[in-house]
């Protein structure tokens, strides 16, 4: 990773473990600064001791990522430093149920960490990056964003939202000399899948993850993890006609089904 174009300090939302773990040790050796932002304390902890103990310069925050006056916490440690690059890597679903069933603050919190929080975050960062002429931007995303799923409507609403404003965003962006990315992440062994009871053991290492976004910062705006068939799932995912049919056949499944999707998709991947 470039640090004189990307540096010095990268902010990692969702810091803690999983894909953004995987992108805090490598940056980290890549000699980037790292501003590392969660919610619970003691995975970041955890993670910053071990970063530090390998000469990296860390600082941490725990804060909640739907509150609507997190970015203002983010700058009480950032307002000092140079950001040049900028990964939101956070949005798990944990909750799932019919649309008008579900208490409200479960969608108003989806809608706050994948719309509002990628929105604020991208403009406050991206701004200085923009006058430098130089910096990236990482936004996650997911495989669940080319079509709307029962039970899962805020989420796969929101996730689409982030690929469409990340295209725009990188087309404002990219004359200007800073990388906009939107990745796409499929299936992923991530702790916060795990919590969830999905077979993590057909996931996508994320640490495959992370240096896939961070090899194609600059091939953006969007660019899919080459897990075996994530590039497949987003194309029937995305045909125009028959859309009804289409949403009806490859809406998301039930969490117990993950695995044996996982499993599919690979065999469809290889031809078999």
């Amino acid at each position: 990773m470039d640090l004189a174009k990307y540096g010095p300090w990268a902010l990692i939302t969702g810091g803690s473990e999983g894909v953004g773990a995987a992108f805090a040790r490598q940056l980290a050796a890549d000699g980037f600064k790292l501003v590392l932002v969660a919610r619970k304390p003691e995975p970041l902890e955890e993670l910053a001791a071990e970063l530090r103990g390998k000469g990296a310069e860390v600082r941490v925050l725990s804060a909640d990522l739907s509150k609507p006056d997190v970015l203002d916490h983010v700058r009480a440690v950032t307002d000092d430093i140079e950001i040049g690059l900028l990964v939101y890597n956070a949005g798990a679903n944990n909750t799932r149920g019919n649309f008008i069933e579900l208490p409200r603050e479960v969608p108003d919190s989806v809608i706050a960490i994948n719309v509002l929080g990628q929105t604020e975050f991208a403009r406050h960062y991206g701004a200085p990056m923009i006058a430098r002429g130089r910096g990236g931007i990482i936004l996650t995303g997911s495989l669940g964003g080319y079509l709307g799923s029962a039970t899962l409507a805020a989420y796969t609403a929101a996730k689409a939202f982030s690929r469409v404003f990340t295209e725009a965003l990188w087309a404002e962006c990219q004359p200007l000399g800073v990388d906009v990315l939107h990745l796409n992440i499929g299936f992923t062994a991530t702790p916060a899948m795990a919590r969830l009871g999905l077979p993590i053991e057909y996931a996508e290492a994320p640490e495959n993850v992370a240096r896939e976004g961070l090899d194609n910062i600059a091939n953006g705006p969007v660019w899919i993890v080459s897990t075996k068939g994530n590039l497949e799932q987003a194309k029937r995912t995305s045909i125009v006609e028959n859309r009804a049919e289409t949403v009806r056949a490859f809406q998301i499944g039930p969490r117990e089904d993950t695995g044996k999707a996982a499993i599919e998709q690979e065999e469809l991947a290889n031809g078999s």
